[in-house]
C-alpha cells in the first residue's frame, strides 16, 4: 500500500481528550498573569455598583480591603488602585496629597496585603481635575505637556511614598517615564517600578470607566492618545518609554489592538521588558450584556477573551474579570489533578 501523502488525522489525534489538549496547548493562561483594577470612592459608607459596568463595585475603604484580601486569596498577580475623589481643581490637588483618596487606598490596600500581590496606582490626573484632562491646562485649553510632568512626579512621589509597588503612567505625556523615574530615583525610590501605557489609543470603548471615576471630561484626548488608524507611532512611543526606564509597557484597549500587542510584544522582547494589555470597561461592557441576554457562555467567553490577549503576547493583563477568571482556572486545574 502506498503511503499516506501526508499525516492524516494527527491534529485531531491531539485534540481527542482535555488532557491530550492541556498537554500540546501553545497559550496558557494563570491567575499570577491577571490584574484587577479597583476603585475607592471618598466617603462611600458601602460599596456601591457601577451601572454600566455589571459586576464591578466603587468600594467603601472596609470593602476595598475585603476585596483585596479575597482577590489574593484567589491567586492573581496584582491590583490597580484608582481613586474617586469628592472634590476637584484645575490641576489635580488631590491626586498628590498624602491623605487623598487614591493615597488612602494604597495604603489601606498595602496594609491589608503586603507583599502578597503587586499593589498598582494609577498615575494620571484626570480623575482629580474639574475639566477631566489627563494635564495641566493652558490658557487655550490645551493640555500643558510640560507643567504636567511636574504633576505626575509630585503623585508619582506621594504614591510611591504610600507604598505602590508600581505607577501605572496613564496620562500620554511625552517624557512623563523619565521625568517620573528621575523624580524617584532622586528622591530614593529605586525600587518602585514603572508601568508605561506605552500604546494607549483615543477609543470608544473608555465609556463605562468614565462612569466608574465619575470623570468631569468635556470634549476628548484626541490630541495626547493615539489615534486607532495608527500602529507604528505605538512602536515608536514603546522604543521611546523602554529608553526612558519603563518597567512594563502596556497595550489599551485589549482586545480592538490585538495586532498592536503582537508587534509591541515582538518589540519589547528585544529589550527584555513584559508587556501588559487593558482589558477596558466597554470590552467588559459588551460581554456582560451579552451574557445578560443569553446570547454567550459566560464562562467560556471570559476565559477565550483572556487567553486571545495572552496570546497575542501580553503576559500580564489587566482585567475586571480577574477573580472571576482565577477561580474558573484553578477549578479546570482541580478538574484535571
Amino acid at each position: 500500500m502506498d503511503a499516506a501523502p501526508f499525516p492524516v488525522g494527527r491534529p485531531r489525534r491531539l485534540r481527542r481528550t482535555a488532557a491530550l489538549r492541556d498537554l500540546v496547548a501553545q497559550t496558557r493562561l494563570h491567575p499570577r498573569d491577571l490584574v484587577l483594577p479597583m476603585f475607592l470612592k471618598e466617603g462611600l459608607a458601602e460599596a456601591a455598583p457601577i451601572s454600566s459596568m455589571p459586576g464591578v463595585l466603587q468600594h467603601s475603604r472596609e470593602s476595598l480591603r475585603k476585596a483585596a484580601a479575597e482577590a489574593v486569596h484567589a491567586g492573581i498577580g496584582g491590583l490597580m488602585l484608582f481613586g474617586v475623589p469628592t472634590a476637584k481643581d484645575a490641576v489635580g490637588s488631590g491626586a498628590s496629597d498624602p491623605d487623598g483618596i487614591l493615597n488612602v487606598a494604597i495604603r489601606d490596600v498595602v496594609s491589608e496585603v503586603g507583599d502578597a500581590t503587586v499593589v498598582m496606582a494609577d498615575l494620571c490626573l484626570d480623575e482629580f481635575t474639574d475639566h477631566g484632562h489627563c494635564g495641566v491646562l493652558r490658557e487655550d485649553g490645551a493640555v500643558d505637556n510640560d507643567a504636567t510632568l511636574v504633576r505626575y512626579a509630585e503623585m508619582g512621589l506621594a504614591q510611591s511614598e504610600a507604598g505602590a509597588h508600581m505607577l501605572g503612567l496613564s496620562g500620554m505625556m511625552d517624557g512623563q517615564v523619565g521625568f517620573v523615574r528621575s523624580a524617584l530615583d532622586k528622591a530614593g525610590h529605586t525600587d518602585t517600578a514603572l508601568l508605561a501605557y506605552a500604546a494607549k489609543y483615543t477609543s470608544a470603548f473608555y465609556g463605562p470607566f468614565r462612569d466608574a471615576v465619575e470623570s468631569s471630561l468635556q470634549g476628548d484626548r484626541r490630541t495626547y492618545q493615539q489615534d486607532p488608524r495608527g500602529l507604528d507611532e505605538a512602536l515608536r512611543e514603546v522604543e521611546l518609554d523602554i529608553a526612558e526606564g519603563a518597567d512594563l509597557v502596556m497595550v489599551k484597549p485589549a482586545l480592538p489592538y490585538l495586532d498592536v500587542l503582537r508587534r509591541v510584544a515582538d518589540v519589547s522582547a528585544l529589550a527584555g521588558v513584559p508587556v501588559a494589555a487593558y482589558q477596558v470597561s466597554g470590552e467588559l461592557a459588551m460581554a456582560e450584556a451579552a451574557f445578560a441576554n443569553g446570547w454567550l457562555d459566560r464562562e467560556r467567553t471570559v476565559l477565550e477573551t483572556l487567553t486571545s490577549i495572552r496570546r497575542a503576547g501580553a503576559g500580564v493583563i489587566l482585567t475586571y474579570w480577574a477573580v472571576e477568571a482565577a477561580r474558573l482556572l484553578r477549578a479546570q486545574d482541580g478538574e484535571r489533578a
